[in-house]
């Protein structure tokens, strides 16, 4: 995901042109010692798995396997009817180039390279086999000297089962100038339809703080859910907060940047009448920087939880417990096998639930009542070794899965 490439490679950048002389470095010599962290730091690793049975104090048992595999950069998933689970896919890429047709995004991140159609969606069956529900969506890759990182397919909803997405790679500023960021409709046949141009939505409803080194003209929503037949998404690089409704009407719930600034907010859950945010924040990584916020129907935003780390996933059970995924806990920069599940229960003690993912990008909750990750969501080993994951939790004192 370009977001932890991006700051924490600028922030080595400004340490490397602080300490070193530059009349004897070239821009070229920092290049590739940038890229070597990234590709170090992509290198994958097979999730720990478990088949835990409750025994001493434990207040919970989690087995962890692989429930499906072969996929391109997952991101956003969630189960549609018949108990089949759907993921967004950034997808491969493209190398399509947009550089004079419109604004671009800033060197080093960009310029972007992208396809029409590398972008895709997948539904995995009960079985844990994949097949493609289509993959004809844009994807995008950025500048290869931050390692070239890929935006496609960003979520996937469901509203009285038809199935939406939420697309993060296409737009002009993406080399993708004829399929703008968007919501479109799954049509059921490898087709779909636009709902709402959300390229254009961003460009003409400016937020109020962005980050003019990273600044993404075409958005980049990650996470979208469905709330009383209505989408609502958020958008990390301008920090916004939008509804969608299925006529294609957009707008604002809250300019997160006015209210909180530049802290990259990521991901989104509704729970008892209010909506919950959590956030990436800035690179380098500091523990404890991210936090869940909460937003009223007033749209009043407070801090709900605090001293979280890199969130890219939250959901809730049904015993008003949230589940939060942290992406890299204990690093500076995104590293494999450092990825968490932690749990808030409702006094707001937080208890890590299971650790030792690789770069997780998403989580949701199945019907079973067990918690389904895409795990390896970007990186070097992301397009055809993307998984998700099965996590079964058990509560040791009352033996039951949550």
């Amino acid at each position: 995901m370009r977001y932890y490439f991006k700051y924490f490679l600028i922030k080595v950048s400004d340490l490397i042109l602080k300490f070193t002389n530059m009349k004897k470095t070239t821009f070229a010599q920092i290049a590739a010692i940038l890229l070597m962290i990234v590709l170090f730091e992509a290198c994958k690793r097979e999730p720990p798995t478990c088949d835990c049975a409750c025994k001493g104090n434990d207040s919970t048992a989690v087995k962890v396997s692989i429930y499906a595999t072969g996929l391109n950069n997952p991101r956003g998933l969630k189960f549609g009817a018949n108990n089949i689970l759907y993921v967004a896919e950034a997808g491969t890429g493209g190398k399509d180039s947009s550089v004079g047709k419109c604004a671009q995004v800033a060197f080093p991140i960009g310029p972007y390279v992208g396809s029409r159609n590398g972008g895709r969606i997948s539904k995995i069956s009960t079985s844990g086999v994949r097949s493609t529900v289509t993959e004809n969506l844009p994807s995008s890759k950025s500048n290869e000297i931050i390692g070239g990182d890929i935006q496609g397919v960003g979520d996937v909803s469901f509203i009285e089962g038809v199935g939406y997405a939420v697309l993060a790679g296409g737009g002009c500023s993406h080399g993708v100038p004829s399929i703008p960021n968007a919501v479109i409709r799954l049509n059921g046949n490898g087709s779909w339809t636009m709902i709402a141009n959300l390229s254009e939505w961003f460009m003409s409803h400016p937020t109020k703080v962005n980050n003019p080194g990273d600044f993404e003209p075409d958005g980049t929503p990650y996470s979208m859910i469905t709330v009383k037949n209505e989408l609502y998404i958020i958008e990390p690089n301008h920090g916004d907060f939008i509804k969608v409704t299925t006529a294609g009407v957009v707008s604002r719930v809250v300019d997160l940047s006015a209210r909180l600034g530049h802290v990259v907010p990521t991901v989104l859950a509704y729970h008892d009448n209010n909506f919950y945010v959590g956030n990436l924040n800035t690179f380098p990584i500091v523990a404890g920087s991210a936090n869940i916020y909460k937003i009223t129907p007033a749209g009043e935003v407070t801090t709900w939880a605090s001293g979280l780390t890199t969130v890219l996933g939250i959901t809730f059970d049904d015993k008003n417990r949230l589940y939060v995924l942290e992406n890299t806990v204990g690093a500076p920069s995104p590293t494999p096998g450092l990825g968490k599940i932690i749990r808030i229960n409702e006094n707001g003690r937080k208890e890590t639930i299971f650790s030792g993912l690789t770069l997780p990008t998403g989580i949701t909750f199945g019907q079973d009542k067990n918690l389904y990750v895409s795990n390896n969501g970007f990186g070097a080993t992301a397009i055809g070794g993307g998984q998700v994951l099965k996590v079964e939790v058990t509560d040791c004192g009352m033996n039951k899965k949550y």
